[in-house]
């Protein structure tokens, strides 16, 4: 595989697969996707481990570089490519600050999810204790978007594409988006962007090669 060439690992099901994906299919760039069944395991035997030691996707691969965690691909993404990057420095910083505020308060939205979904055996208790965490992280930003389009600057960036590639799994844990008008509004300009899919029309369940636009 030539180096220059984006290759991310992921899972059909994962939100934080699906960042970076996204983020790839805005850009319209050529990528390579691997997949790693999570349902199976795979991301916990040693060919996987051996490059991502934690045992989780993504992973991104690129010009000699092994790159893990989404919000850290998405940073590199944006520096490397210089798409979805906000234009000044004093955004390009508040971009990484949503970045990590997401990896802080959105994630309860994926825990909500998570259990709900893929683990209905466990007791009521954890989604009922990670849902006003969710709850909470959904009301702030749609505070945060009243009176504007973008959570950073006048277009789209990595603080968006992050904090919506969570949040579009809300629906799966019963948490509600259309219910924050100012968060509504942001999704739809989001989904209106061109080249955006939702998760399971956009990850493939098998490896595949996308040629870009």
């Amino acid at each position: 595989m030539n180096d220059e060439r984006l290759v991310l690992h992921g899972s059909f099901t994962s939100s934080s697969s699906y960042k970076p994906m996204l983020f790839l299919a805005l850009s319209g760039l050529p990528f390579s996707f691997r997949t790693v069944n999570l349902k199976n395991g795979v991301q916990k035997e040693a060919a996987h481990l051996a490059i991502n030691r934690y045992g989780q996707v993504p992973v991104l691969r690129h010009r000699g570089l092994t790159l893990v965690m989404s919000n850290v691909i998405l940073d590199y993404l944006a520096r490397t490519t210089g798409q979805f990057e906000p234009r000044t420095e004093q955004h390009r910083w508040q971009a990484r600050e949503w970045l990590a505020w997401e990896n802080d308060a959105i994630t309860n939205v994926a825990r909500v999810r998570h259990f709900a979904r893929f683990r209905p055996d466990v007791s009521q208790d954890i989604v009922n204790f990670f849902r006003p965490q969710a709850e909470a992280a959904l009301d702030f930003a749609d505070r945060s978007l009243a009176g504007r389009e973008w959570l950073v600057g006048d277009a789209c960036s990595i603080a968006d594409i992050g904090c919506w590639g969570r949040m579009v799994f809300a629906h799966e844990g019963g948490l509600s988006i259309d219910s924050r008008p100012n968060l509504a509004a942001w999704r739809d300009r989001i989904k209106a962007l061109p080249g955006f899919a939702l998760p399971y029309d956009l990850i493939p369940k098998k490896d595949a090669e996308f040629e870009g636009r």
